[in-house]
C-alpha cells in the first residue's frame, strides 16, 4: 500500500443521473437536485473521497449544476460559506459516465476500477468489510457508482468490475435517499 495515498484519496464516487430505471423498470434520466450536490458533496469531503462526479447527459441540468456551484465556489455563497465552498470543490459535472472515467484517469494516473452499488444487490456482491480491507490493501484507485431514480441500469452494473452488497437496514424497507445511502457507504467503506 502506498504510505501517503489514504483509502479515500483512492476513491471517487459518481451519481448518476443516466442510464437509470424508474420505479417501471424504464431506462430514464432524472433531474440533478441541490439537495444531492450539497449533501454528498459534503459527505464525500467528511470521508476523503477525491472527486465526486455529477453525471448528467441534459444540458440544462448540467449548466444549472454548474450555477450552483458557481454561487457556492465564486459568488456570494463562498464567502457566506466557506465549509460548503470546500465540499463543493470536488464537484465536477459531466455529460456520461465514460468522461467521469476519463477524468477520474486524467486527475489521477490511473484508470479506476468501477465499483456498482444498489439497493437489489446481486450475486457475487462484495460485502462493505471485504470490500473495506480490499481499499485499505490495494494501491489500485476506485470510482463508486451510485444511481438515482431506482438506480443503476443493469449494464452499468454489470460493467462495474465490484458490486457492493445492499445497504440493508433493520426492517423489510429499503429506499432511502441516494444522499443516504452515499453517506452510509462512505461510513462502512472509510468510516473510523
Amino acid at each position: 500500500m502506498t504510505g501517503a495515498v489514504s483509502p479515500g484519496d483512492r476513491v471517487a464516487i459518481a451519481l448518476l443521473h443516466y442510464p437509470v430505471y424508474n420505479r417501471n423498470h424504464d431506462v430514464v434520466t432524472t433531474a440533478v437536485t441541490n439537495l444531492d450536490l450539497h449533501d454528498i458533496a459534503r459527505a464525500a469531503r467528511t470521508y476523503g473521497v477525491g472527486r465526486y462526479y455529477v453525471v448528467t447527459p441534459v444540458p440544462e441540468q448540467r449548466e444549472l449544476a454548474q450555477k450552483v456551484l458557481r454561487h457556492w465556489l465564486e459568488g456570494w455563497g463562498a464567502t457566506y460559506n466557506p465549509r460548503r465552498k470546500e465540499a463543493l470543490e470536488i464537484v465536477s459535472v459531466t455529460e456520461t459516465l465514460e468522461r467521469a472515467i476519463e477524468a477520474e484517469s486524467s486527475r489521477t494516473g490511473q484508470v479506476p476500477k468501477l465499483v456498482a452499488t444498489g439497493a437489489r444487490g446481486g450475486a457475487g456482491a462484495v460485502s462493505f468489510d471485504n470490500f473495506s480491507r480490499q481499499l485499505k490493501d490495494s494501491d489500485d484507485r476506485f470510482l463508486l457508482l451510485f444511481g438515482t431514480g431506482w438506480g443503476l441500469v443493469e449494464e452499468v452494473t454489470q460493467r462495474a468490475d465490484y458490486l457492493l452488497a445492499p445497504v440493508r437496514g433493520a426492517s423489510e424497507y429499503n429506499h432511502l435517499s441516494v444522499r443516504s445511502a452515499v453517506s452510509i457507504i462512505l461510513d462502512r467503506l472509510l468510516g473510523r
